[in-house]
């Protein structure tokens, strides 16, 4: 098992846990406990892009290593989950600000949306994690440095 995409595979799962105690403390009207659990909900979905953009320009991505045949089910499934994750993070923005900016109709009419977008987004997240790690030998890493400098 690789350690940094295990240790940011790790930090997505968190948030999402954090994201459904934050549901359930809001809807027990437990505003400041759910403000809480939701930022640092947001600060481990930080952690892990920090993780996974850090290895990825130093370390590099991992590609597929699975079956020939099933690269174009991985390919489109990586991009489904990647449009996911811009997504969520861009929402998940968006939700904080509203929040912090004490805008809570229009942040109580996005916040369902975001969280479901991020629980879609870790468990596609955590597939993708076992695609390359767990089920099949991950393929070729190259870094970013590597690749710009032909290294």
């Amino acid at each position: 098992m690789p350690l940094l995409p295990t240790i940011s595979t790790a930090f997505i799962v968190l948030s999402a846990v954090l994201v459904g105690i934050g549901w359930i403390l809001i809807a027990n009207d437990k505003r400041s406990a759910h403000k809480k659990v939701m930022l640092a909900a947001a600060l481990s979905a930080l952690i892990f892009f920090i993780i996974y953009v850090s290895r990825t320009v130093f370390i590099g991505n991992t590609s597929f290593g699975g079956p020939e045949e099933y690269k174009i089910y991985y390919t489109v499934f990586l991009i489904f989950h990647i449009t996911l994750a811009t997504t969520g993070a861009v929402f998940g923005i968006i939700t904080i600000i509203l929040a912090l900016k004490r805008n809570i109709k229009k942040h109580r009419k996005i916040g369902p949306v975001t969280s479901i977008i991020w629980f879609f987004t870790a468990i596609t997240g955590v597939a993708v994690y076992l695609l390359l790690y767990i089920i099949y030998d991950g393929g070729d890493t190259t870094s970013v440095i590597k690749a710009i400098l032909g290294t």
